[in-house]
C-alpha cells in the first residue's frame, strides 16, 4: 500500500482531473536528506588555526582582564583574575569559569602573594583601577604572544614575544 498526498489538479478543457502529489517514501527521503545536511552544517567546526586561534585567545584574556579592572573600579572593591593553569580555565570574581584551549601552552608570571601554588594564580584589580600586576604568556610552538598588566595603572596590554 502506497500513502500518497494528493491533490486534485483543475480540470482542463472539459476533461477529468489529474492526480498530482507525493508518494509517502518520496516524503521521507526529502526529509532524510534535509536532515543529513544539517547535521553536516551543524556539526562542522572549522580547523585550528594557530596563528589565529593564539591571537584569539590573548585577545579574549585582554579583555577578561580589562572587564575585571572595571568591575572592580564600578563596584568600589578589589576584583580577583583567577588562572588555572592546570585545568587550562580562568573567571573573574565569582564569574563563570572559561575554557583556553588545549593547543596552547600557558604560563602566570605574578606577585608571590597572588600565587597559591605552581599551577593557580590570580591578578588582583583594586578600586582604584590599580592592580597586583602580572604577565600571562601564551605558545603555540611557532609563536609567543604575553598579555601584560601594569601593577600601578591596572592597563593591559597584549604584545608579540619574540
Amino acid at each position: 500500500m502506497i500513502w500518497r498526498c494528493e491533490r486534485k489538479a483543475p480540470a482542463r478543457h472539459g476533461g477529468r482531473g489529474q492526480e498530482a502529489g507525493f508518494t509517502l517514501i518520496e516524503v521521507i527521503v526529502v526529509l532524510a536528506v534535509l536532515a543529513f545536511a544539517m547535521a553536516l552544517i551543524v556539526g562542522y567546526k572549522p580547523p585550528w588555526s594557530s596563528g589565529l586561534g593564539l591571537r584569539g585567545t590573548a585577545a579574549e584574556l585582554a579583555s577578561s582582564l580589562r572587564l575585571a579592572r572595571s568591575e572592580a573600579i564600578l563596584q568600589n572593591r578589589p576584583v580577583l583574575f583567577e588562572l588555572d593553569l592546570s585545568g587550562r580555565r580562568f573567571r573573574i570574581g565569582n564569574g563563570t569559569v572559561r575554557q583556553l584551549p588545549r593547543q596552547l601552552s600557558i604560563e602566570l608570571l605574578t606577585v608571590s602573594g597572588e600565587r597559591r601554588d605552581f599551577a593557580t594564580g590570580d591578578i588582583r584589580f583594586n578600586p582604584d583601577g590599580s592592580s597586583t600586576g602580572g604577565r600571562i604568556s601564551l605558545a603555540d610552538g611557532r609563536q609567543k604572544m604575553a598579555v601584560g598588566v601594569d601593577w600601578l595603572s591596572g592597563r593591559v596590554s597584549v604584545a608579540d614575544v619574540q
